[in-house]
Parts: structure tokens; sequence; C-alpha cells
């Protein structure tokens, strides 16, 4: 009985020595149903990791191990080969660098000494996703999706099922959104609080920039003031492909309540070009 309880007592003392050795190399542990997963510094570890068995998940930005605890071994690789601590502090082994290695760097300098204007599609993407995705050439992955989809627009607008082909995780998906939403309001402001009967062209490029790349009809509406000056943009009804439900009660009861004097109604075809 005494021998069962040292025995355990050394198996513990052994495990949490494990942990420490993982923390102190700037790594973390979770667990669950025979699932392990390695976050933290990683990239001065990867191939420590690997070579102990783990898998880069990419979408959550870990090392994935399956069946037994790995922190053992990991630990003893870690003796084996120490690395400096610390974020992309780069490992103990000497490896080559990447090739895209100070690529984002570049470009970086090249936007800020020569400007953006000049960037074709795929490097302008490219340049979006460095903030999104860390750590690997976001060259290939901007030309697949301009290849897929088209044009950025269509890539901002992309519904989530079709942009996880990609392997695109939530992190770059908000951005996406948050992209097509700032296009949307910048073009927004060349047309609100001024006429719009002078401002027709902008009235059109706004539209296009709003609806251009909508998967799904819409039925919006431009409520104008005595001036034609823009009070509010509101979508009224979102619909199917093919299809949106316009109900003229609630379109009077909006204007009556925006004290709006005219109004522009506004519909799509996702199946044609806006």
């Amino acid at each position: 009985m005494g021998r069962a309880r040292k025995a355990t007592i050394e198996e513990a003392s052994a495990a949490d020595d494990a942990l420490l050795a993982l923390l102190a190399a700037g790594l973390r542990l979770q667990s669950t149903d025979q699932l392990w997963r390695v976050s933290g510094n990683t990239l001065a570890h990867r191939t420590l990791l690997r070579d102990a068995g783990g898998n880069w998940n990419r979408l959550d930005q870990c090392w994935e191990f399956t069946g037994e605890d790995p922190t053992p071994k990991i630990k003893a690789a870690l003796d084996a080969t120490p690395v400096t601590a610390g974020h992309n502090s780069g490992s103990g082994l000497a490896e080559p660098a990447p090739h895209y290695h100070g690529h984002r760097a570049r470009l970086r300098d090249r936007v800020l000494k020569a400007g953006i204007e000049s960037l074709p599609d795929y490097e302008l993407l490219e340049l979006i996703l460095f903030y999104a995705i860390e750590r690997i050439d976001t060259k290939p992955l901007a030309k697949r999706l301009l290849e897929r989809f088209g044009t950025l627009g269509d890539i901002f607008a992309a519904e989530p099922a079709q942009l996880r082909e990609f392997e695109i995780d939530q992190r770059t998906l908000v951005l996406f959104k948050a992209m097509r939403e700032s296009g949307r309001r910048l073009a927004e402001r060349k047309v609100k609080d001024m006429p719009i009967m002078t401002n027709w062209q902008q009235l059109l490029d706004y539209c296009h920039a709003a609806l251009a790349h909508e998967k799904t009809e819409q039925f919006r509406i431009f409520f104008l003031d005595r001036k034609n000056v823009l009070i509010a943009d509101e979508v009224q009804q979102r619909g199917t492909i093919d299809h949106t439900p316009v109900y003229p009660r609630e379109v009077v009861k909006r204007a009556l309540a925006l004290n709006a004097a005219a109004l522009i109604l506004v519909h799509n075809h996702p199946t044609q070009p806006i």
C-alpha cells in the first residue's frame, strides 16, 4: 500500500514538472476527450511539436495531439533541445528561413513609400490577410480566393460555408465583414446629407456598393426630406434568391415616422449584375 501511494505521488510530481516545463517554454496545454491542444509560443517549438506527433490546426492556431497525454514527450524534447523563451523567438535548431521570410515587411514598406493604389487585387487582399492570419504566406490564399470569387467585393460578401472551403477562420471572416461594411459606409458618406438629385451617379455607386454582392433579394428605401436630402437608408425586407415581399402600409408608416417628403425604392436581383 505504501509503495502504491509513493508511486502515485511520484507520478503526480512528474506530471506537474512536465506542465511547468511547458509553461516555462511559453506553451499552454488544454485537453478534451483524447484530444490534446498545445497553444501559446508554438512557433519557436514547431519542429519539436511536429516531431512529437502533433498536427497544426491553422483554424484554431494550435498543435493537436490524439491518444495519450503528450506532455511527458514534449518535456523530454524540451529538455533535449532547449530554446530561447519569448514570442517568435526562433528555435534552437538551425532551420532555413521560409521563402516568404520578410515579405510582409517588404510589402508594408512598399505601401508606405509608394502608396497602396498601385497594388493589384491579389496583393491588396494579401495585405489585408496579414492582419488576420499569422505566420504563413498569404499570397497563394489571396490568389485562390480571387480565382474562386472573382472580385474583392465578392470575397468579402461570400457565405461562411463557402469560405470554409479555404480554411478561413472566424477571425478572418469577421475582418471580411468589416471590410465590406467599411466600403458601404464610405459610399454612404457621398450621398448622405446632400441633395440626391444633384448626385445621382453617386447614389447609383452607393447602391452598387450596398447591393451588388448580396446573395438574396432586398427591398431598400431611401427616405428624403423636402430638399431631397437623404434622411435614412433602410432595408425594408429581405427575401430569397428570387423573391422579396413588400408591404406598402409598412413603407408609408416608416416614411411618416421619419417625416420623409419623398422616397426612392431600390430592389436588386442577385442572379443579374446590378
